[in-house]
């Protein structure tokens, strides 16, 4: 396949071009080297996971993806063109949004703040109307606080809209990460361990709500994931990485059934 065909998924979605191409990505930090020479791509409208042992190299591999690491060798292409190194507004305003592993949230602030945040690149107003809160600020603001609520209504969250995040179950200040990130309205949104530390639960309902923003917003997703049962249900292609190197790619069918996989990670072959 190229990198500008399209094709259908089983259940009937199309998945589009490549966004983003990763070509011959190498990383070192000083002797240490964490990516070593991988290349995959990431295609509009999939779910791409990233898996892997501890210490494989996946949260690096994010944080080329996000502009936060630059790589020592290989091109990072977004819509095919040569990303060079770039400070995190500038991503943001690409359509590049993330959440992380550790949650990064303002726990003093409520969730409905809390997803503002995520609203600051599309706020155009100048400090001066801001602060008078008149005009043009407070149109802005209006408009923002309308995509908010969609969120919090998406993530069924309304009951928490104005309870401070610091007071929340882990599981819903995950729940909040990912609605604040959501509000940047991303093209491509990358997921750090998103069921990390979660009951299962949670993990059904996290599972739900990344297939919904990929299906009813169109939003392409790249996420890591160590839960191979999540990997194996929502995602459309997986890449397997291993002491910083590549190790597999494919389907998530192709994968599990990938002897050098196997042997790396999964320890077993699952049965179709």
């Amino acid at each position: 396949m190229t990198q500008t065909q399209t094709y259908q998924t089983p259940d009937g979605r199309t998945i589009g071009p490549a966004v983003m191409e990763m070509k011959n990505i190498t990383l070192r930090f000083g002797g240490v080297v964490a990516i070593k020479d991988i290349s995959f791509d990431i295609r509009e409208g999939e779910i791409r996971a990233i898996i892997g042992p501890n210490g494989a190299g996946k949260s690096s591999m994010l944080n080329v993806m996000n502009g936060f690491y630059h790589p020592q060798d290989g091109d990072v292409m977004f819509h095919g063109k040569k990303r060079g190194p770039m400070k995190p507004h500038q991503i943001a305003k690409q359509g590049i949004a993330r959440t992380f592993q550790n949650i990064a949230l303002f726990k003093g602030m409520s969730t409905l703040d809390n997803i503002m945040t995520g609203r600051l690149t599309h706020m155009k107003s100048g400090l001066a109307s801001q602060m008078m809160w008149w005009g043009s600020a407070q149109r802005e603001e209006t408009a923002n606080r309308e995509v908010v609520e969609k969120i919090i209504d998406f993530l069924e969250i309304q009951t928490i809209r104005k309870t401070p995040v610091g007071r929340l179950p882990y599981g819903l200040q995950k729940r909040v990460e990912l609605g604040r990130a959501l509000a940047a309205e991303p093209k491509l949104l990358l997921l750090d361990e998103p069921m990390a530390g979660m009951n299962v639960e949670e993990k059904e309902d996290m599972s739900r709500f990344i297939l919904d923003v990929n299906d009813e917003f169109g939003t392409t997703i790249a996420l890591i994931e160590h839960d191979m049962g999540v990997v194996m249900d929502i995602a459309d292609r997986v890449v397997v990485m291993d002491y910083g190197k590549k190790i597999g790619d494919g389907t998530p069918a192709e994968v599990r059934q990938d002897q050098a996989v196997i042997d790396a990670y999964l320890g077993v072959a699952h049965d179709e």
